[in-house]
């Protein structure tokens, strides 16, 4: 099953939603702001996604220029902070099976399917 991690206030989410809905396939909604991910599934996602937590944040959020910007943090410490602020997580993120985008794009979209 597909699964998007999806933010409804963002165009490029729901870009990739209405690309996901006219693919045709099964897809999962998991709105992220209001059901967070637990650590093990953002830990799983990164994977997926092939990169490092703190490649997965947003650093132009003002949560991060506050609160975490030239901060040396472990992994560890990147996911939790990810956890405890979702707006921080890159958006739209499509998880199909062993593979996960950051689908800011049509052809990551693409990829993704």
């Amino acid at each position: 099953m597909i699964t998007i991690y999806h933010n409804s206030s963002c165009s490029k989410s729901n870009a990739a939603l209405k690309a996901l809905a006219e693919c045709g396939e099964p897809f999962e909604i998991i709105e992220y702001l209001k059901d967070t991910p637990s650590l093990a599934t953002l830990q799983e996602v990164i994977e997926k996604l092939g990169c490092k937590p703190h490649d997965l944040i947003r650093t132009n959020e003002a949560v991060y220029l506050e609160n975490y910007k030239g901060k040396n943090l472990s992994d560890e410490e990147w996911l939790q902070v990810m956890h405890d602020n979702p707006i921080l997580i890159q958006r739209p993120i499509i998880v199909n099976q062993d593979k996960a985008v950051v689908a800011r794009s049509e052809d990551s979209i693409k990829a993704a399917l």
